[in-house]
């Protein structure tokens, strides 16, 4: 076989995993086009949360200036962990209706069905954050840093919500039964609120506000309130080494998270494939 040949089938091989991917995103999309009360729902719960947290409860403990500045970076990398929910149930579901088998049965490449799980689940993301975003300016959030840093930001965010993808995609297959499933997920909600989402670790007990700093959605809201925060809203997290390298922690704990699920879900995707 000629070095052209092998490349042209190389270049084949990588257009038909493509057309695969996006043939699975598109049912997801099709899916939600139907169901649109699905996305409606999973828009309106960090909503909710927000307002909640922002008008009922307000006046975070330990947090100087205005708390919506230290809240609203908080609830973007909230909603982008909790997306790991959709992501668990989305896979389950597919799982007990069989429609993965069904995808497999078919000459379809192998890693086409989580391939395009994942871009249908990053896509969703991107609407959430907009919308949050969106609701965050309307009740007088203000982005600051400039345009760059407001796209660093965002892509912190959703590289923590793709770490979380692959986490729930592997929890997932792992759990299968739609009960066991609701288990993992009430373990989901401690790790989001031992984070400092809403409150600064200095105002909480010495050995949660430790726990808390070091939480992977902590590094990320941080991170946020660091660039597109006004000034002096991240030392509000506190001053220990996380806190002060919060950047570095939010692109450190995602990719960590990745190298460890990202294999284990692939891994068991095989096994099921067996």
């Amino acid at each position: 076989m000629s070095a052209d040949t092998g490349t042209a089938v190389g270049m084949g091989r990588i257009g038909w995993a493509v057309a695969d991917s996006w043939t699975i995103t598109r049912r997801e999309l099709a899916h939600w086009a139907r169901e649109p009360v699905q996305v409606v729902v999973g828009l309106a719960f960090p909503v909710m949360m927000l307002l909640m947290f922002g008008y009922l409860i307000g006046g975070g403990r330990g947090v100087e200036g205005e708390y919506i500045d230290y809240l609203i970076p908080g609830m973007f990398a909230l909603t982008m962990a909790f997306g790991l929910e959709a992501t668990l149930l989305a896979v389950t579901q597919d799982l007990n209706k069989g429609v993965i088998d069904r995808f497999r049965s078919m000459p379809m490449t192998n890693g086409a069905v989580l391939v395009g799980r994942s871009v249908a689940d990053m896509l969703q993301s991107v609407l959430s954050l907009t919308v949050m975003i969106g609701v965050g300016y309307a009740i007088g959030w203000r982005a600051h840093g400039g345009f760059g840093a407001f796209l660093t930001a965002v892509g912190l965010l959703l590289l923590l919500r793709f770490a979380m993808l692959w986490i729930g995609i592997h929890l997932a297959m792992v759990a299968g039964r739609p009960e066991l499933v609701q288990a993992v997920q009430i373990l989901v909600w401690p790790v989001g609120f031992l984070s400092n989402a809403f409150a600064a670790p200095g105002a909480m007990p010495g050995w949660l506000g430790s726990v808390v700093e070091w939480n992977p959605l902590s590094a990320t809201a941080t991170a946020v309130r660091d660039l597109v925060g006004p000034p002096g809203i991240a030392q509000a997290a506190g001053s220990s080494w996380a806190a002060e390298h919060a950047e570095l922690l939010a692109v450190a704990w995602p990719l960590a998270l990745l190298a460890v699920f990202f294999p284990l879900a692939v891994r068991r995707f095989g096994r099921l494939s067996r």
